[in-house]
């Protein structure tokens, strides 16, 4: 299968499973991965979300180049992409190796990363004629705008060190820890409210508007009215782990 998925402790692992071609992105993946995070957005019993790519050396190496130049459609890429960045509930990029254009933006939607050490960053689409329209042309949102255009212009890759120092990443591993400490960062958000880390993640995500103040409170209100607040109030209280029920 193209896209392999497993569900890890409340953690669900969406793995790229083409390491005979770069983990690259062709209409097959788009699909598994569009379907994996919609099922996931609803699934009370997954909290976090993982992307990874099979294999040691390579996350994703972006579109598949071959596929598209066959005239394949190529909708479901952009489809999983889309999911990707809609996503209500924490999305988490293990980065094992190299993501480069596609593959770069798919870790540009992810919430928080974990790469390897060893791992390698860029967007090189206009060394093919193309253009990062899947989320590289927004870097200088995240980035200075010079080093941006650096890299969107000369197409050249970057190490995790430096995607760390820029802040586009969370954590640099050794490679073979790049899961467990992937795993781990989950943890420690599935440790949480549920519906308070998804209103958190909405409102950090979304772009302040007119009526900012107006907003928060309809979004956090169902929130403080949970049962899973005056479980956590409750549980605080009598000194033990709060038992979620993500309602």
């Amino acid at each position: 299968m193209s896209v392999l998925v497993e569900n890890r402790d409340g953690a669900l692992v969406v793995t790229i499973n083409r390491p005979e071609a770069g983990n690259s992105l062709n209409p097959a993946v788009g699909q598994g991965i569009a379907d994996a995070l919609a099922d996931a957005a609803t699934n009370p019993e997954v909290r976090t979300i993982i992307v990874t790519g099979a294999g040691e050396k390579i996350f994703c190496a972006g579109m598949d180049l071959k596929a598209f130049a066959a005239g394949e459609d190529m909708t479901p890429v952009g489809e999983g992409l889309r999911l990707l960045s809609e996503c209500p509930k924490p999305v988490i990029a293990a980065v094992n190796g190299i993501a480069v254009a596609g593959g770069f933006e798919v870790v540009m939607r992810a919430d928080l990363v974990v790469a390897a050490d060893h791992a390698k960053f860029g967007i090189p689409e206009v060394k093919r004629g193309l253009v990062a329209a899947g989320g590289g042309t927004r870097l200088p949102t995240r980035i200075p705008l010079q080093i941006a255009l650096e890299m969107g212009l000369t197409g050249e890759t970057f190490g995790a060190d430096r995607a760390l120092e820029l802040g586009l990443i969370n954590r640099v591993v050794p490679g073979v820890d790049v899961m467990d400490a992937a795993l781990a960062l989950a943890a420690l958000i599935n440790a949480n409210g549920p519906l308070a880390v998804q209103a958190t993640k909405r409102l950090m995500r979304e772009e302040v508007g007119p009526d900012t103040a107006g907003h928060v409170r309809a979004v956090t209100a169902p929130v403080f009215a949970s049962e899973d607040a005056r479980e956590g109030a409750t549980a605080f209280a009598e000194k033990r782990a709060p038992i979620w029920k993500g309602k």
